[in-house]
């Protein structure tokens, strides 16, 4: 036995354990390695779907089958539908106007001097049922529809609208209501715009509407481009889509929207997805979207070389003629558009050389008379007697061409407006009223000169209708005065000949 005191001897080392033995794991139970690992399986699958899909993209995969199955079926309905090559009607084509319950009472009466029951189709689309009773002849509106739910869609805008993703959707819902059948396109407008059908139909009619074809207008501002797209059909002047597009942007734009959330409202949304699939825009100078405010006298009395199809922003602008406030201009306005669609606001010059007076007209909207001889590339730019809808008022603002208010009193014209416009057989006939800010003392004292037709009260306009093929190469109008009496200028307005040199060179001459 050990002494005392005296320690025990260490215990023996451990055997180290064979390499092959050491590497090896603890043992375990299969069945639970198996369980944990499904469940590591099962939450990893939970988490990508979560990271990678929306609630919205997870909602639409269901569907999106039988949706695409069901566009496709409609735009092969549409091209084969038995009158296929026929040419463009309006009953053709299928309109979407953008709306709100909240301001639909006051702005169906701009959709009312447009919309003819008869030989149009077409809804409005509003966020809710309108408010209130129905107003005396509803039957001479679109029908209403209410969108439908977008609320599933993500929107991070931090300075939009929500309702773009609504309005957005408008295309899509009018491909699955209608259907197909003799659909060629789908026309998106707003509650505020005022169209021309005729020259829609006129300007649609120049492309193949079997193809996808996106047609429209860019912005008259620069910074609305620039934010926006220099190459975007905006849609306050209208956004048209031939058929098989709409069809193709109905298969794919709800799962399309939802990978632009930052986008700020519809157009841009539509634009996005009509990109991914590779259309670009075919643009029309007709369709305006009217990002101004104020007096639009400038852009009216300079109207491209184009049919008119659209204005927008109406409430935004001042009444179009003096002495009429803002609904009976537009009356005015559109009576005298649908009396000659092709032919209006179509601008003319000649000269009285002996006078030495400039004649600009704008055929149902104005006469000009210039007391010195302008020659057309000054009357050609825009005079900016208007703001950008974003009170911008620098040239550079616009992306067309414009000029300065002419601010001497001794070089401004003479301004006769629109009274009255009617029919003569095939004759056009306007009553154009002199304005009644004459000035004509001023003038004298400080021009040494007095106002230019110092005796002439009325000026009396005669047009001659354009050829049906006038707008596939559109030239600028001819004229000539023809003389006065009591008071009443004449003056007749026709379509160029082909070997003229035009009014403005034959009349310098």
């Amino acid at each position: 036995m050990p002494k005392p005191h005296q320690a025990s001897p260490a215990p023996p080392p451990p055997t180290p354990l064979p390499l092959s033995l050491a590497i090896l794991p603890p043992r375990t139970c299969p069945l639970a390695t198996a369980l944990l690992a499904l469940l590591s399986l099962l939450l990893a699958t939970a988490l990508w779907l979560a990271l990678v899909l929306s609630p919205a993209q997870a909602s639409l995969a269901s569907s999106s089958s039988s949706s695409a199955l069901s566009y496709a079926a409609a735009a092969d309905e549409a091209l084969s539908a038995a009158d296929a090559s026929s040419p463009l009607s309006l009953g053709h084509i299928v309109f979407g106007i953008a709306g709100s319950a909240h301001l639909w009472p006051r702005r169906r009466e701009y959709v009312r001097l447009w919309w003819d029951p008869s030989s149009m189709r077409g809804h409005v689309w509003l966020d809710a049922g309108a408010p209130g009773p129905s107003a005396p002849g509803e039957d001479s509106l679109p029908p209403i529809r209410v969108s439908e739910d977008t609320s599933r869609f993500r929107y991070t805008n931090p300075t939009g609208h929500p309702s773009g993703l609504r309005i957005a959707r408008i295309a899509a819902e009018a491909v699955r209501l209608v259907g197909g059948g003799a659909a060629r396109w789908v026309v998106l407008v707003d509650d505020d715009t005022v169209l021309s059908p005729d020259n829609l139909v006129a300007v649609l009619g120049k492309y193949d509407w079997r193809e996808m074809v996106y047609v429209g207008a860019p912005s008259e501002s620069h910074s609305a481009n620039t934010y926006f797209s220099h190459n975007m059909a905006f849609g306050g002047g209208g956004v048209a889509l031939s058929f098989p597009l709409a069809a193709a942007l109905a298969r794919t734009l709800d799962v399309c929207i939802e990978r632009y959330p930052r986008l700020y409202g519809s157009d841009d949304r539509l634009h996005a997805c009509i990109t991914e699939l590779g259309v670009p825009l075919s643009r029309e100078y007709g369709f305006h979207q009217w990002d101004i405010r104020g007096n639009a006298h400038g852009i009216l009395a300079a109207h491209p070389i184009a049919p008119f199809v659209s204005i927008h922003h109406v409430e935004f602008v001042d009444p179009i003629y003096p002495g009429l406030n803002s609904l009976e201009s537009l009356e005015l306005f559109t009576k005298a558009m649908k009396t000659e669609p092709m032919s209006f606001l179509q601008r003319s010059v000649c000269y009285d050389v002996k006078q030495k007076l400039t004649f600009a007209i704008s055929l149902g909207y104005v006469v000009q008379v210039y007391p010195s001889v302008l020659l057309p590339p000054e009357l050609e730019r825009s005079e900016r007697t208007y703001i950008a809808f974003n009170r911008m008022s620098q040239r550079t603002e616009f992306d067309f061409d414009t000029k300065e208010i002419q601010k001497s009193m001794c070089k401004k014209p003479v301004l006769f407006f629109l009274k009255d416009v009617w029919k003569d057989g095939n004759i056009t006939r306007g009553s154009y009223i002199r304005s009644t800010d004459r000035d004509d003392l001023k003038r004298k004292v400080f021009c040494f000169r007095s106002s230019p037709l110092p005796d002439i009260d009325e000026i009396q306009v005669s047009a001659s209708p354009l050829s049906k093929r006038w707008h596939l190469a559109p030239r600028r109008l001819c004229s000539a005065v023809k003389g006065s009496i009591n008071g009443t200028l004449f003056m007749f307005v026709r379509q160029c000949g082909r070997g003229a040199f035009g009014s403005a060179s034959d009349s310098l001459d």
